[in-house]
Order: structure tokens, then sequence, then C-alpha cells
């Protein structure tokens, strides 16, 4: 009777292990395909746990010998820092930054990125990339997403939205970047994008009307009330009047990189250039660990300012407004 007993209770353990191990491994399959549905790629968008930073990768590259992309951005970062130490030679003034001066910083938490934009510098497909590392799995390709839904605030957090501490930790521990651009070129960019596109009414009614009105002499009552033919050169002239700033600042598509990004108070450890945007880009991408999925953007853009539209522009534009720019 007794070993027919242990006979039977050696049976039950043995059943109830092979019922735990069938469910484990279904649940397994089940987690699996959740992952598949979300990331079809079967990569790691979300997360850096256990790995490197981009920080350290960039400054403690696991490779003895610098490449010359890293030495290109130490020299980059140099200039940054010598032209800031010059600048505050010559000036006294010294202003703390404020949560509001923070609002063009995003911040990727997983990747531990803090990027800011700065419009007329391809900040539109960087955004879309923005949201493809913070969507964890919700986006896998850049270029799937609208342009008008990158551009809404609430879908990327930025610095401001932080406390003191909190910004103070990321803007240590985070890999800070940024993409410039010629700055005439980005104004005459800014211009064609702004004022002359029919579909930019908003843009016309609030700054086109303003400038015709102050700039130009005999204007039309249509132009008054339309203000959707404004003139290059009329444009300069409302940005170098200082009555202009005086009445309230710059909109963000012309306002200066300096005022949107601070970079003589916040430590750029990248800049990106609009001439070798792919390239810069992809370096970030490759820091960041997710390089080898994920590259920036590229199609030909045929309405793009190039450096012959900008020349072409400033032909009119008098030496003397072109300094005061």
């Amino acid at each position: 009777m007794k070993p027919a007993l242990l006979e039977v209770m050696r049976m039950n353990r043995i059943c109830r292990m092979v019922l735990a191990t069938c469910l484990g491994s279904f649940i397994l399959v089940i987690f699996y395909f959740q992952i598949m549905r979300r990331n079809p790629f079967g990569v790691d968008i979300c997360c850096r746990k256990g790995s490197r930073s981009p920080l350290q990768e960039l400054y403690n590259p696991t490779q003895l010998e610098l490449s010359s992309t890293a030495v290109l951005h130490q020299t980059r970062r140099d200039q940054v820092t010598d032209t800031c130490r010059a600048n505050s030679a010559v000036s006294r003034k010294r202003r703390v930054l404020t949560p509001n001066d923070l609002k063009h910083l995003v911040v990727d938490e997983d990747h531990e990125l803090i990027y800011c934009y700065v419009p007329k510098v391809a900040c539109t497909n960087w955004k879309r990339l923005m949201m493809v590392l913070t969507g964890r799995g919700k986006y896998s390709d850049p270029m799937e997403i609208p342009a008008s839904e990158a551009h809404v605030s609430a879908n990327l957090k930025t610095l401001n939205q932080y406390s003191i501490p909190e910004i103070n930790h990321r803007l240590k521990s985070y890999m800070k970047f940024l993409f410039v651009r010629e700055p005439f070129e980005r104004l005459v960019s800014a211009y064609r994008n702004k004022f002359t596109q029919k579909y930019n009414t908003s843009f016309h009614k609030r700054y086109g009307t303003k400038i015709i009105k102050r700039q130009r002499k005999n204007a039309t009552q249509e132009a008054l009330r339309k203000g959707d033919d404004v003139k290059f050169e009329e444009f300069v002239a409302y940005l170098i009047d200082p009555h202009t700033q005086r009445e309230e600042p710059f909109n963000e598509h012309w306002q200066t990189v300096y005022s949107l990004c601070h970079p003589c108070h916040i430590h750029y450890d990248l800049v990106g250039k609009y001439e070798t945007l792919e390239e810069d880009s992809n370096y970030v991408l490759q820091l960041a660990g997710v390089g080898s999925y994920l590259k920036f953007p590229t199609y030909a853009k045929s309405t793009r300012t190039t450096d012959e539209m900008t020349t072409e522009f400033f032909q009119n534009i008098s030496s003397e407004h072109q300094t005061q720019l």
C-alpha cells in the first residue's frame, strides 16, 4: 500500500511540473508575440539598461584611437567654447537660465539624449526620430509620422517640464546635441516658407500685415489686410528694426540659435551642421546605440533653400543691413 501511495504522489509532482512548464512556455510565447506585434524588427528601441551611455561612447570610446568624426566634433566643441569665452570677456552680462529657456530641449529618457531643435534646420525629421526613440515601439519608421504630428508639443517631453534638480541631473548626465545652419540661408528658408506659401495665412495675418504696415510706403488696403506679399527686403528691415524686439520676441523660425539653445550656458556635446546633416545625424544615432537599425531620413527635396538661392535673395540687401543682421 505504501509504495503505491508514494508512486501516486511522485506522479502528481511530475504532472504539476509538466503543467507549470507548459504554462510558463505559453506565457513566454504570448509575451514574444506581443513584443513582435509592437516592434516587428525585433530590435530594442526603448531601453539602454546595462549598456554604455551616449556620453560614455562619445568621450570614452571602446576603440583606443579616436575616429576622424570624433576629432571633428571635438574641434567644433572647442570652437564654441572659445567663442563663448571671448564673448563673455567683452560682456559683463551674466544671466541665469530659467525653465522657460529650456522649452526647445527635447528629452529622451531611454537613450539619455537631449536635442535642442532649431526651426529650419531639419527639426521636423529630428522630431520624428525623437518620437521613434521615445515611443517605446509605437513607431518604427520616422517617415510614417506626419509632419503635423511631429510638431504637436504633447508628443515630446521638453526639459522645462522637469524640476530644477531633475533638469540639472539630465544636463550633466545626458548627451546634448543641436544642429545649426548658415544663418542667412536659414533666414531665407524661413522667409520662403512663411511668406511665399499661400497656405501660411496665419503668418501672413500675424506678421505679414505688421511688416507691410511698418515697412511699406503707400501700401494698398488689400496688402495691409492680407499681408501675403511681403518682400524679402521688407522682412530684413523688420528684423533689424530695434522696435521689433521691443514689441515682442522674435518668432522661433527666425530667432537666433544662440537665443533658442543657449550654447554658452549649456555645454553641447555634439554640434551638427546642416551641410553635413546625414553624416552628423547618423553619428548621433550610432552613439545612442540605435545606428544599426535607425537612420536619418533622406529624400530629395526640390524646394530646399540653397547657397545660390540665398545669394540671389541677398543681392538687394545692403552691406550695412547685412552687418546689422
